[in-house]
């Protein structure tokens, strides 16, 4: 299966975005079937780091069949991928696993709430979303993103397709605390949520989508291996028997990332 899903994708442009923080355009037939909340895997070159490394899908630009992948350098791997530069080409498998359930929002608010380099994804989600905007069904979109400090990359982006709230752990911009703290505090209208973050993000905001009434959908963050739901290296709990292994557990890199907050046992 990964055999076949692996293709060539040439190297469009790439820059630092911020501190460790990576901007990179792809060129790859990947992009006319990528939807919001999917994810590549990408091959180091180097012998000794053999498996891909998973990457969100950040934006797709279906008219230069390109994919753009906002990442940060964490080891041997995703220090490998910064060198690359305008031209050079790299391996990538996908588009992996589910996306968010864009058809969720009709007639409601729509929030896309994000921590750290769990933001990216959400920025082609806050597009798409305002694609299905049309005068008779209004569609309202807001962006709740969570902070270290005042350094908060892609947040200009955001506001094309979106109302921006803004939190920082260090209260130097926005709301003091994190994106649940902003989305009280600030009085964000909302009905159904999409979210990518920290686990400990994420808990905090099934909890409040819980005790809110409020609808949540929950983009998990996790190490993989294979990518493709064969090694079960990326598992997490949940209320329903898997198919697969015949306990409540889930491939987060295949009947994930994206899961029903309700399904989830966290």
């Amino acid at each position: 299966m990964s055999d076949k899903m692996k293709k060539e994708a040439r190297v469009l442009g790439q820059r630092l975005l911020t501190d460790g923080i990576y901007d990179l355009w792809l060129e790859t037939p990947i992009a006319m079937d990528a939807q919001p909340g999917q994810f590549v895997g990408v091959y180091p070159a180097g012998k000794a780091t053999l498996l891909p490394r998973p990457i969100s899908i950040c934006e797709v630009d279906r008219e230069k069949s390109a994919i753009r992948l906002v990442y940060r350098v964490v080891g041997t791997g995703t220090a490998e991928f910064a060198l690359y530069q305008e031209d050079d080409y790299m391996m990538i498998l996908g588009p992996l696993g589910n996306g968010f359930p864009l058809s969720a929002v009709a007639g409601k608010r729509a929030v896309v709430m994000g921590g750290g380099i769990g933001i990216p994804p959400l920025l082609e989600t806050a597009k798409r979303l305002s694609l299905l905007q049309d005068k008779d069904r209004p569609l309202e979109i807001s962006a709740v993103l969570g902070y270290r400090d005042s350094d908060t990359f892609l947040a200009d982006e955001f506001k094309e397709s979106a109302g921006v709230y803004v939190s920082s752990e260090d209260g130097s911009v926005g709301t003091m605390g994190n994106v649940i703290d902003a989305l009280s505090e600030q009085k964000v209208p909302c009905d159904v949520i999409f979210a990518c973050g920290p686990m400990p993000m994420l808990r905090g905001i099934k909890k409040y989508a819980m005790e809110s009434g409020i609808k949540a959908y929950l983009s998990l963050e996790e190490r993989m291996a294979c990518g493709v739901g064969a090694c079960l290296g990326c598992v997490c709990r949940t209320s329903r028997v898997d198919e697969h292994s015949h306990v409540k557990n889930a491939r987060i890199c295949t009947d994930g990332p994206v899961f029903d907050a309700d399904d989830l046992d966290m």
